[in-house]
């Protein structure tokens, strides 16, 4: 089983050119739901752990995992509002956003005790550890089961605009990565981070259109090129990658406790299957409007 725990929102899509207002498409999102999404859909046994509105937003978010084979038993349920997205989309299809979370239920999630046995990996991410009081459960999750032996995957997903003091939080993110065996990065994050750190047992870049790197803690470094594929926009396409990568790296018994081990074990030939296979899956996103994740059955040869 692999926990996704954070943020689920709702994407506010611009639709055609209209102006001075486009029509806003809502869509199902938030990059730990994407994540949850996208590993139901390749067929990996994933549930998703946090806080979900009981309002129609919610309702729907719910009904979303339920369809891609999420499990949803970690998920709490609260009265207050879901949060907004609202996307804009640049000429190279990158998305940009402005959030409405005020006082949303996703921000009032708290500790749950502690994970199943058979739990393999967590992975966390984006808003979720930004956003008070929430951030504070979701880092006492990540040090709590990283110190059980959990496997983890982080992905901060930086969104600059939701991060009041920016020295505190790079702070905060250089302690949790003791506590962290995968970190995906994209180079926009790195830039906003000052640098691609040092310290999980392996580090994923994502490198938009020039592909992807991993870096690993003995020193093994692996390129892949990007997937052809004509952009509608980005929108989860790093969770997709997300979800692809501890997809694929179950299937190679590799989310141990001993990540370093597990992970350096892997050869440049075993490290780069990894990366080509999130690099497709990621592409399949990008070709579609919205954070639409591919099934496995779009990415069989």
């Amino acid at each position: 089983m692999i926990v996704v725990a954070g943020e689920s929102l709702i994407d506010l899509v611009p639709q055609g050119g209209g102006e001075p207002l486009p029509m806003l498409l809502p869509r199902l999102g938030g990059g730990p739901y994407n994540t949850a999404v996208a590993l139901g859909r390749l067929g990996a046994p994933v549930t998703f752990c946090s806080r979900v509105s009981t309002d129609g937003f919610g309702e729907a978010l719910l009904a979303g995992l339920h369809s891609a084979g999420v499990g949803t038993s970690l998920v709490q349920r609260g009265p207050e509002p879901t949060t907004l997205a609202v996307a804009a989309i640049g000429a190279d299809g990158s998305a940009g956003y402005g959030f409405y979370a005020q006082g949303s239920a996703d921000r009032l999630f708290e500790l749950p005790p502690p994970l199943p046995d058979s739990v393999r990996a967590l992975a966390l991410g984006t808003c979720s550890l930004v956003l008070e009081p929430g951030a504070t459960a979701y880092e006492a999750l990540l040090r709590r089961e990283a110190g059980r032996g959990v496997f983890t995957l982080l992905d901060p997903n930086i969104r600059g605009g939701l991060i009041p003091d920016a020295d505190a939080y790079r702070a905060r993110f250089a302690g949790w990565l003791p506590y962290v065996s995968l970190l995906k990065l994209s180079e926009d994050d790195a830039e906003w981070l000052g640098g691609v750190p040092e310290g999980p047992a392996a580090v994923v870049l994502t490198r938009g259109a020039a592909g992807m790197t991993v870096r690993t803690r003995g020193g093994l470094e692996v390129s892949v090129p990007a997937t052809p594929v004509s952009v509608a926009d980005t929108i989860g396409a790093g969770d997709t990658v997300n979800a692809a990568l501890l997809h694929s790296l179950a299937a190679r018994d590799a989310l141990s406790a001993d990540a370093s081990a597990v992970l350096d074990a892997l050869d440049a030939d075993g490290w780069r299957d990894v990366l080509r296979f999130a690099a497709r899956a990621a592409a399949v996103t990008c070709s579609r409007t919205g954070a639409e994740p591919p099934y496995a059955s779009e990415l069989d040869d």
